[in-house]
């Protein structure tokens, strides 16, 4: 596990040695994040007030939009192995997703959008194991966990911006849906471009690339031990960490004004964009485990404040230690998928990752709905903090196992 002390006289950032194909991938994905999340922010509401859909369509479009991004991701993945190349995987995911901003202002009906969100988290799908491998080659390992953590940072960034920029706009140009969709197109063309002229794909030996499509039962047992542990922790780990959407529920559950709950997501945004990059930083010196510890051991804190918590005040507290625990440990698991996996079947490895996580977030999310129906929001969260107490408990064994 990397734990090499930084240079001397060096920021504990490292943000002097972090390669530039990084940065340019980190700002690739801020600028896709604004661009999508001015969608999403406005989506649902456009869907129910403008196109009268019912809340069940709109709980089947994210539903099938999230199911579709974790499914292809394990292909994707692989196929960047496969190849060799992972640049083009990106840059045609990215594509994707700039290609389908145009169709949401433009759209006749609700099937437009329906399909507009599918080929837009295709795209997701299609470029996000191979964007994480590819940090993953760039990085030198001494400085991985701030390349990671500085990728996420800026992407935290982007969804942040976005649903601060449409309130302003939906200010500024009286809440006009279709004119905000439009804006939200530019930075979407932006992150393309970014992708085209800024990133530039490390050469790979050509004894790297898989003698055939790694997705079979013989290559996937070049991913030892330690990757599989990994995996099971953070799921176990995702089991606690339900959807953001329930924060916004406990929010309005103790009498925020329903005009001033998107500022929950702000909140949570702001700490997990400001922790991320140090986190990560942090794990390439003191370690990732020392790290990952923190963090969950910041969630158990977070899920009982969320749980007892009877004030607006009280529930930002633990809404801020929620971005908290984000920022001390996304990036972290990325940095130990890449630490753990062969460096031919990265690809794969954070395919095999994001399918695993992205199937315990739905069943978590299940769960937590609920729980919350059967007993309460309270029951919600103290069944987070439980399960998240158990992952930290066991986190020393799964520190030898690996």
């Amino acid at each position: 596990m990397s734990g090499n002390a930084p240079k001397a006289g060096a920021s504990f950032l490292r943000w002097r040695e972090i390669p530039p194909g990084v940065w340019a991938l980190g700002f690739v994905s801020l600028l896709m994040d604004l661009s999508s999340e001015m969608i999403h922010a406005l989506l649902p509401l456009y869907l129910v007030t403008v196109m009268g859909a019912s809340m069940l369509t709109v709980g089947i479009v994210e539903g099938i939009a999230e199911a579709t991004a974790s499914i292809v991701r394990i292909f994707s993945g692989a196929l960047s192995d496969f190849l060799g190349k992972r640049k083009f995987l990106v840059a045609l995911g990215y594509g994707m997703a700039a290609l389908t901003k145009p169709v949401f202002p433009l759209a006749p009906t609700i099937s437009w959008l329906v399909a507009a969100r599918f080929v837009d988290r295709v795209g997701k799908g299609i470029r996000g194991a191979p964007r994480d491998a590819l940090v993953a080659d760039l990085s030198p390992p001494e400085v991985r966990g701030a390349s990671f953590g500085l990728r996420q940072s800026l992407d935290t960034v982007g969804a942040l911006l976005g649903p601060l920029v449409v309130v302003g706009l939906m200010l500024l140009f009286a809440n006009d849906f279709t004119l905000i969709f439009w804006i939200a197109v530019i930075p979407a063309v932006l992150s393309f471009a970014v992708v085209i002229f800024a990133v530039r794909e490390p050469q790979r030996a050509a004894s790297a690339k898989p003698a055939r499509f790694p997705l079979t039962r013989s290559a996937l047992r070049h991913l030892d031990r330690a990757f599989w542990v990994v995996v099971a922790l953070a799921a176990v780990f995702t089991l606690a960490r339900f959807s953001e959407a329930f924060l916004l529920l406990r929010a309005q559950s103790v009498g925020l004004a329903l005009a001033l709950v998107p500022a929950v997501m702000v909140l949570m945004n702001v700490v997990y964009a400001v922790a991320a990059w140090p986190a990560g930083a942090l794990s390439d010196s003191l370690g990732r485990y020392g790290m990952l510890a923190a963090g969950l051991a910041v969630l158990v804190l977070a899920d009982l404040i969320l749980a007892y918590g009877t004030s607006v005040a009280a529930i930002g507290i633990g809404v801020a230690l929620w971005g908290l625990h984000m920022g001390l440990t996304q990036g972290l698991f990325a940095a130990l998928i890449a630490d753990t996996a062969p460096e031919h079947l990265r690809g794969t490895a954070f395919g095999v990752f994001h399918l695993v996580t992205g199937l315990a977030m739905l069943a978590a999310s299940v769960i937590a709905g609920l729980l919350w129906d059967a007993a309460g929001p309270q029951a919600t969260f103290l069944a987070g903090a439980v399960i998240t107490a158990v992952a930290l408990c066991a986190l020393p064994l799964v520190r030898r196992l690996a």
